[in-house]
């Protein structure tokens, strides 16, 4: 198969050296109105889980590494296996960091190679979120690396994913155009009903907010919280301007029903079986999601 990639004619197999910006993958889902799954790894499996099937459905990835997993695996060990993934891809794959909670964390994760960084910040007031914003918008930037920023605040039902148990706050209009202007971030999550970790019901989305901000802002919007918050309620957030939603805690929840369901004792066997459960959830959301191929022009190339 050939495709024109950056003005010139290319085989489909030599994409993988070409790395694509988040936000040159965002713009295009925000404008085509499907949202590109962003999924956490913990470990190599739950990375190669992912890679297999965005390989198998030719669709763009985001491989995220939360700081608060940073005791289950180190970051230099998540950037090395983040750059296998890439070097292996044949389609778009970025490299993130999420959740980064301080500045010295996500500079590390800039020089280790990571494409794209999440200051959050959202539970300090609204200055010193909007300061500490700035501050890693202009370092990552000069580096050619693109922020995600959090306002409001996407509380948690567990701690699966290590929060604590803690209501959501809602994301205002005008807290978010204000936002915006002061730190000129790459793409914003926004508090519009979810959650973190695994509902015991569905939840409310304020649909009617998203639809606002989504329009008054010049930048993709960001949905936390994405695990179990219903098919219907997120195939609706990424048509309306959810360009990227997050999903952790149903990969964990599926590849740990695996083992409890098959009970096996030899441990390649088991690996193997969770990593196809969590690829079959990466493979679902996709379908959820109505994600598209995604191709850069060369005004979004990046080499």
């Amino acid at each position: 198969m050939v495709q024109m990639l950056c003005g010139k004619r290319l085989k489909k197999k030599s994409r993988h050296k070409m790395k694509v910006s988040m936000s040159a993958l965002l713009k295009e889902a925000k404008r085509q109105h499907f949202a590109i799954p962003a999924m956490n790894f913990i470990d190599f499996s739950s990375a190669k889980a992912y890679l297999e099937a965005s390989q198998e459905k030719g669709l763009p990835l985001i491989l995220a590494f939360a700081q608060t997993h940073n005791d289950w695996l180190a970051l230099e060990d998540a950037a090395m296996i983040g750059r296998y993934v890439q070097e292996k891809a044949t389609t778009p794959v970025v490299l993130h960091l999420d959740h980064g909670q301080d500045l010295a964390f996500i500079k590390r994760a800039i020089h280790l190679g990571f494409n794209s960084v999440m200051i959050d910040a959202s539970l300090q007031t609204f200055d010193e979120n909007v300061n500490l914003t700035r501050e890693v918008v202009d370092y990552a930037h000069a580096r050619g690396v693109d922020v995600e920023a959090e306002i409001g605040f996407v509380g948690a039902n567990d701690n699966l994913e290590n929060h604590e148990v803690v209501e959501s706050i809602y994301t205002s209009l005008e807290d978010a155009q204000a936002f915006y202007q002061k730190t000129h971030v790459d793409s914003l999550a926004i508090s519009i009903g979810t959650a973190h970790g695994i509902y015991s019901g569905v939840p409310k989305i304020h649909f009617e907010r998203l639809t606002q901000i989504a329009s008054q802002l010049p930048i993709p919007l960001v949905l936390h919280g994405g695990s179990s918050s219903g098919d219907a309620n997120l195939k609706k957030c990424a048509r309306e301007g959810m360009a990227k939603i997050n999903i952790f805690s149903d990969v964990i929840t599926a590849a740990f029903a695996y083992q409890q369901k098959h009970q096996i004792k030899d441990y390649p066997s088991l690996q193997q079986g969770m990593q196809r459960a969590m690829k079959e959830v990466l493979l679902h959301y996709y379908d959820v999601f109505e994600t598209k191929e995604v191709l850069s022009d060369e005004s979004k190339c990046q080499f």
